[in-house]
């Protein structure tokens, strides 16, 4: 199988503060999304573990250290052809920090948002996740 078309694994968190989710709006740069709001996340590297890379992406592009993450959902996205990843999406509560952007490459704005009044458009995996917390059915895996 070509290597370009093999599945890739992202790590996306889902950052709760004071009842508050910290949601990014995804700028040209980003691979896929622009223009849309999402949580921060990324790739998960070799041989690091779903809460470092949690962790990591978390600090790296918000500026936001987390705590207690825990998984919420594994996502097989297929969503975007040709891109294929398998989300592992952890839940985390904020442990310090203000949102700045770090990477305007990729993200306009970071805020915090109530779950009940959110912007709009949301990014899909980001949507699962939202739709998933509210369930109170997690962790959980979707096939879509």
């Amino acid at each position: 199988m070509n290597e370009e078309l093999r599945p890739k694994v992202g790590v996306g968190v889902m950052v709760v503060k004071e009842g508050k989710v910290l949601l990014q709006l995804r700028g040209a740069g980003s691979s896929h999304g622009a223009g849309e709001y999402s949580f921060p996340g990324g790739h998960l590297e070799y041989m690091e573990s779903v809460e470092a890379c949690a962790r990591r992406e978390t600090l790296e592009e918000s500026g936001i250290e987390i705590d207690n993450p825990r998984l919420l959902l594994v996502y097989n996205m297929k969503t975007h052809p040709p891109l294929h990843f398998l989300g592992v999406n952890v839940l985390a509560d904020w442990k310090s920090g203000e949102p700045k952007v770090i990477e305007p490459d990729k993200t306009v704005s970071w805020g915090w948002y109530d779950l009940n009044d959110l912007p709009s458009p949301i990014f899909d995996p980001t949507l699962r996740d939202i739709e998933t917390y509210k369930s109170g059915n997690w962790p959980c895996f979707i096939d879509g």
